[in-house]
């Protein structure tokens, strides 16, 4: 086929530019798509504000855990699409807000749980999504060292030594080495948000105390059912447990508002 005649007498290059175009569309619509992918470091950038703690580390502890699925450069390196993204903040706001061990936060997800951004509330307020229960069964059943703990916590060891000193947490001895749980770990990095106001780790039996106390209450509550041999009966008072485990937590919240209400007024 021969090219086209310009006005001049010229051949015409319009037809092929406009096919080569059209051919470069897809790419070009491929590599922007490409682009939205970002890496771990970034993604660690984007979640800073609202989740000062998260680290590289963390979200590859996330993946090796089956939680997050980032595809791989042929170099190897992570990349992870807006979708990844919202998977982790997700998880992230489960663990913050609801204290939910990984085991309970995959069958969330699996569940379909997706991304929960704070919708406004009346008068331009924010506010998070409620869930009906919490879980009390046991974490994933991972362990960390101490040297892991102050790397992800980003506490000092004296903190940590203060907080088993007034039972805040205990942790275990393997072989010499001393471990915390995923829910241990937690409390650590929650401690560690309090000491940067001054918060010491005596300060904090107050919380133990009241956390003893009120385990105790709901135990008498239902003790008979949890000893049960039978298993659905079991079963349905681990549920009840829950669910009183989360209406008490709602309650010392809204009364910790009234008090505070008070305090700036």
């Amino acid at each position: 086929m021969t090219a086209g005649l310009a006005a001049n007498g010229a051949p015409s290059t319009a037809a092929p530019a406009a096919e080569a175009t059209a051919a470069e569309l897809p790419l070009e619509k491929a590599a922007k798509l490409r682009q939205k992918d970002i890496t771990i470091g970034a993604v660690c950038k984007s979640l800073a504000q609202e989740f000062p703690d998260i680290s590289i580390s963390k979200i590859r502890y996330l993946e090796d855990q089956k939680l997050l699925s980032p595809r791989r450069t042929p170099g190897g390196y992570r990349l992870y699409s807006p979708s990844e993204v919202a998977r982790l903040r997700t998880i992230l706001r489960m663990q913050r807000d609801e204290f939910l061990p990984l085991r309970v936060i995959r069958q969330e997800l699996v569940a379909g749980r997706a991304d929960e951004t704070a919708m406004p509330a009346k008068g331009g307020e924010r506010t998070r999504p409620s869930r009906a229960s919490v879980s009390v069964r046991d974490g994933s059943g991972a362990l960390y060292s101490l040297q892991e703990v102050l790397e992800e916590t980003k506490t000092e060891r004296a903190l940590i030594e203060e907080l088993g000193e007034y039972g805040v947490v205990k942790g275990e001895v393997r072989n010499g080495v001393r471990y915390f749980d995923e829910t241990e770990q937690q409390i650590i990095g929650a401690a560690a948000e309090l000491a940067r106001y001054g918060v010491g780790g005596r300060n904090l039996r107050v919380f133990r105390s009241a956390a003893d106390r009120e385990a105790s209450l709901l135990q008498q509550l239902l003790a008979p059912a949890l000893r049960s041999r039978n298993p659905q009966r079991r079963k349905e008072a681990v549920e009840a447990l829950e669910n009183l485990a989360a209406v008490t937590t709602r309650l010392k919240h809204l009364m910790l508002i009234t008090d505070l209400r008070k305090i700036v007024r």
